[in-house]
C-alpha cells in the first residue's frame, strides 16, 4: 500500500509514542509519509471513519476505540475477528476498510521477553511459554488480545478479574478452554507466574493495579500501560525484586507488525527502539 499520511486515533492520544517510532520506521524504510496522533472523542468516531475512507488513510486504533472500530470495518481479519477488537487498519483499492489486530502478536513477544529474563527491546526469537498461570486484570480489547495470545501457549491458564464482572464473564466465555473469572484481584494473582495489567490504572497517576507484596515470589509482571520513565507499578515491582516490564515493548511490536501489514516490509526494529529509548 502507498500512503502519504498515517494516523493513530484515540482519546486521549497526545501521550502516544507511536508517531515517534513509526516516523523512525518510515525514515529507515525510505517511505515518504507522516504518522500523527489524532484525538477522536467517542461521539466523533463515525465521522473519523468516514474521513479514513475518503482519504484512504492507514493507521492504528487505541483506547477507547478498539472494539467500536471493529464494528465499522468491511473486512475483519481472522485474529481481529476472534479478539473482537481492531488496532490496525487500512483501505484497499476498492475503498473497503480492513481491520486487523496486531496487539496479540505484540503482547506475545513482550510476554516471552519478560518470562525469559530478557530486556523489553530484545529481538531474540523465543519459544512459546509453557504451563503459565496468568493473572489478567481487565476485560477490554487489550485483555482480549492477551487471552488470544495465551490460548496458544501449551498448558496455560488465565484468571480474569475486572471492575465490570459482566465483561469479564463475557471474555472468559469466549476463551473457555483456558480462561476463568475470579472474584478478586487477590484470587487472580495467587500462584500466578505472569501478572498482566490490561487496565488504564497508572496511565495518568501513581495508582497501582495491585500491590507488589501480593504477588508470588518469582512472578513476572507485564504492565500494558507505558510511560517514558516506566510506570509506578513497574517501578514498585522491580523494587521488590520482580521481573517487570511496562507496555512499551508490546506497543513497539504491535507497531512493527502493523507496519508489515501496511507496506509488506519488515521495519527496522532497532531504529524504532532507538527513537524512544536512545
Amino acid at each position: 500500500m502507498e500512503a502519504e499520511r498515517l494516523v493513530v486515533i484515540g482519546h486521549p492520544v497526545a501521550h502516544s509514542l507511536s508517531p515517534v517510532f513509526q516516523a523512525a520506521a518510515l525514515q529507515a524504510a525510505g517511505i515518504d509519509a507522516t504518522y500523527e496522533a489524532v484525538d477522536v472523542a467517542p461521539a466523533d468516531l463515525p465521522a473519523m471513519i468516514a474521513r479514513i475512507r475518503a482519504e484512504r488513510l492507514l493507521g492504528n486504533v487505541t483506547v477507547p476505540h478498539k472494539e467500536a472500530f471493529h464494528s465499522h470495518c468491511d473486512i475483519i481479519w481472522d485474529v481481529a475477528k476472534r479478539v473482537g477488537a481492531v488496532n490496525c487498519f487500512w483501505c484497499d483499492s476498492a475503498g473497503q476498510l480492513h481491520g486487523e489486530n496486531t496487539d496479540v502478536g505484540g503482547f506475545d513477544a513482550a510476554a516471552r521477553r519478560v518470562l525469559a529474563h530478557l530486556p523489553a527491546h530484545a529481538l531474540d526469537l523465543l519459544p512459546s511459554p509453557t504451563g503459565q498461570t496468568v493473572a489478567l486484570l481487565g476485560a477490554g480489547g487489550a485483555a482480549a488480545a492477551v487471552c488470544e495470545a495465551v490460548s496458544a501457549w501449551p498448558g496455560a491458564r488465565v484468571r480474569i478479574h475486572a471492575r465490570t464482572a459482566a465483561r469479564a464473564k463475557k471474555l472468559a466465555a469466549r476463551y473457555a478452554a483456558t480462561a476463568e473469572v475470579v472474584p478478586s484481584v487477590e484470587d487472580a494473582v495467587r500462584g500466578a507466574t505472569l501478572v498482566v495489567n490490561a487496565t488504564p490504572v497508572g496511565l495518568h497517576d501513581d495508582a497501582l493495579p495491585v500491590v507488589p507484596e501480593a504477588l508470588e515470589n518469582g512472578a513476572a509482571v507485564l504492565d500494558l500501560v507505558y510511560r517514558r520513565q516506566r510506570t509506578p507499578w513497574v517501578q514498585a515491582c522491580r523494587s521488590r525484586g520482580l521481573r517487570a516490564h511496562d507496555g512499551l515493548g508490546m506497543l513497539l511490536e504491535q507497531g512493527a507488525l502493523s507496519f508489515e501489514r501496511w507496506f509488506g516490509l519488515v521495519p527496522d526494529r532497532e531504529a524504532m527502539w532507538e527513537s524512544v529509548i536512545g
